[in-house]
């Protein structure tokens, strides 16, 4: 590699840009010769700034600036500083931008209550589960991917909305193996959206568990919003015949209580867990709710990858935009 690009990769990661970000906003037209062109250098330039939201000003020779860094609020946070939340909010916000050109327009998420779309769900499924919620977000124009590329080398988000002229898009980060805690964390998510909570042309990222519960009001009213979405009450009430439950019998009961009511049987272990703060237990049902252990993402992704119209974002994008969605990237 050519001396300016080993100087231009180094001033990214000062900036606090993983290698794996970098490598996947890479274009692939990048060779030898293009190295030697100074219009295929700034082309480069600018081809990272779209993908990474940067500003393409700061890398033709001064200091590395994100255009979103100022665009973004984040929940829970307990890590990260100023170079990392920059980093974190310009590409997501970058991302989602990219989501959005590739998605029709349907309507906006924004009033849509979570009454009105746990019935929409309903109304072509047994119960309100992962692949539901994420249907609907498609049908309503509002796309959902899984990220398996990050800006930082240690991630820590666990999803990001980002809200464009009144569209949204949502990015996941959390890794499961289960589809109940994806559920929950995109139940909250569209709480968020739906509650109107991230203003136009800004992002909200959510970097603790949002269904540990929220540590103000929006968190509590998007908590409260998902509940509502996955079992049919903001505030569920929910009561066992025993004390202390295993792992195993809550599952049990979780299967048979939840499907008459509408309510996928893992999303109702951890409502258990919400509603009595015992995350242990419900998380061990799971265990037992599903019939083996998969990586959420795949499926998450592998629907993204249907919905996506790829031919209206051109071949680089769309590239760069697969590379994001890949585990291979």
């Amino acid at each position: 590699m050519d001396q300016d690009s080993k100087a231009l990769i180094k001033e990214l990661r000062h900036a606090g840009l993983s290698s794996q970000a970098i490598k996947a906003a890479w274009p692939s037209w990048w060779d030898d010769d293009a190295a030697s062109s100074p219009s295929a250098r700034a082309e480069l330039r600018f081809a990272l700034s779209r993908k990474l939201g940067l500003s393409p000003q700061s890398l033709l020779g001064e200091k590395v600036e994100f255009v979103w860094e100022n665009d973004v609020r984040f929940k829970n946070l307990t890590a990260g500083d100023r170079i990392e939340r920059g980093a974190v909010a310009s590409f997501g916000a970058a991302v989602a931008r990219l989501l959005l050109r590739a998605t029709p327009a349907v309507r906006s998420m924004e009033t849509v209550t979570a009454s009105d779309l746990r019935k929409a769900i309903l109304s072509g499924r047994p119960l309100v589960d992962l692949v539901g919620l994420i249907s609907a977000c498609w049908g309503l124009g509002v796309p959902v991917i899984h990220l398996r590329v990050f800006p930082l080398r240690a991630k820590f988000m666990r999803a990001m909305v980002v809200a464009v002229d009144g569209r949204h898009a949502i990015l996941l980060g959390r890794d499961a193996f289960y589809p109940a805690p994806i559920a929950f964390t995109l139940a909250h998510e569209i709480g968020h959206a739906a509650l109107r909570h991230i203003g136009n042309g800004k992002a909200l990222v959510d970097v603790g568990d949002p269904s540990y519960g929220g540590n103000d009001e929006e968190e509590r009213d998007a908590d409260s919003y998902g509940l509502e979405l996955l079992t049919g009450s903001a505030q569920p009430t929910i009561t066992t015949n025993i004390e202390n439950f295993s792992a195993r019998s809550l599952a049990a009961a979780c299967i048979e209580a939840g499907p008459p009511r509408g309510i996928e049987p893992g999303s109702l272990a951890l409502c258990v867990g919400y509603t009595q703060n015992n995350w242990i237990i419900a998380n061990a049902a799971l265990r037992h709710v599903y019939s083996e252990r998969k990586a959420v993402w795949t499926e998450v992704n592998a629907l993204a990858a249907r919905e996506l119209r790829w031919d209206d974002i051109g071949e680089e994008s769309a590239d760069y935009l697969r590379s994001v969605m890949s585990a291979d990237a």
